[in-house]
């Protein structure tokens, strides 16, 4: 079953988005739970006889989230590399987010443990399932959305043409990455007024949890350090950090960070058939260069490069990718003209 409607005026610059719901039927997950229905929301932008375009969000944000103006403003508009007059984009609500079937529905705690498989199969069937579409020209996808790419490519190697993973290492998450995400699971888990998931009020955590998790793994160090080079000016900003952090349900937020726990397509990088372009930032805390994973893994790939945007004042770490597309519409549009198969 599918359903669509206007998603209403939004940019001058490219197609009003269109808003649908799907139900996939039967759906399992690696658990061995099973949901009769499963509903993907999702948004979509241009002409679907356009070459499909797949974009994927990151943790806690959804569809909607690619629409923003440091990202949609960046690359739908006319000229620009995703230029929504000549392709289709779809931007769909991942499980456990948004408009899709989430914990907060009413199963609360008792909704399945999904991981980042789950998710992408339910995108999977989306696609081709709801949108009738078997192939896409691209996906696209920042931070989760980025490791959900790298799940699509060694998941469905004949799926896509291009592949652009973002904010994101084709390794397992480990280190101070799962560390971070462990340690804000356990602020919800812990916290007085959790009740194994039944709270009558959110859990207070969570709301100093995000907050922190955000300035310790996002932000870019010379950003950071520039907002707040001495005491009086840095707690001023981690005040107002406390002061407009937005939280969602605690039991969505908990399930949306633990769904990376067992991440890692590191095994099959050869299975990848796509042309790959990797784009991370230079200061992305999360995805640290130093590490050396792309390094190693790069030459797995037979048809993979990285363009690694200069760290600066201006950039914002491991949010650079989802809040400034301006800083790489170019060389994504070079990548995509090289890419056969498609415009």
């Amino acid at each position: 079953m599918i359903s669509v409607a206007s998603f209403g005026s939004y940019a001058a610059d490219y197609p009003d988005p269109v808003e649908g719901d799907y139900v996939l039927k039967d759906f399992n997950f690696h658990t061995g739970d099973k949901f009769d229905e499963l509903n993907m929301h999702y948004y979509t932008v241009g002409d679907p006889a356009n070459p499909p375009v797949l974009v994927l969000h990151g943790t806690t944000g959804s569809g909607k989230s690619m629409l923003s103006e440091g990202f949609a403003g960046a690359l739908y508009g006319p000229g620009q590399a995703l230029d929504a007059s000549k392709y289709y984009l779809i931007l769909p609500d991942s499980i456990g987010t948004g408009g899709s079937s989430k914990p907060s529905d009413g199963l609360r705690a008792g909704f399945p443990s999904y991981n980042y498989d789950d998710m992408v199969d339910a995108y999977h069937r989306l696609v081709t399932e709801g949108l009738g579409i078997d192939h896409v020209r691209l996906i696209i996808g920042n931070s989760m959305g980025g490791m959900h790419v790298w799940a699509f490519a060694v998941r469905y190697p004949e799926f896509a043409d291009a592949l652009v993973p973002m904010a994101s290492l084709p390794t397992a998450m480990g280190g101070r990455n799962w560390m971070m995400r462990r340690m804000l699971v356990d602020s919800v888990l812990t916290d007085p007024a959790w009740n194994n998931g039944n709270y009558e009020e959110q859990p207070p955590n969570l709301r100093i949890a995000s907050a922190w998790f955000g300035i310790a793994t996002s932000g870019g160090e010379q950003r950071l350090y520039a907002l707040g080079p001495n005491g009086a000016e840095a707690s001023a900003y981690v005040d107002e950090r406390l002061a407009n952090q937005k939280v969602g349900d605690a039991n969505d937020v908990m399930y949306q960070w633990n769904a990376s726990r067992d991440f890692d397509p590191s095994a099959d990088l050869e299975k990848i058939k796509a042309h790959v372009l990797v784009i991370n930032s230079a200061d992305d805390e999360r995805n640290p260069e130093v590490l050396g994973v792309l390094q190693a893994a790069m030459p797995r790939i037979e048809n993979g490069d990285v363009y690694l945007i200069p760290a600066s004042p201006e950039t914002s770490g491991h949010g650079t990718t989802g809040s400034q597309a301006a800083l790489y519409n170019d060389q994504l549009a070079d990548f995509l003209a090289k890419v056969p198969g498609g415009q």
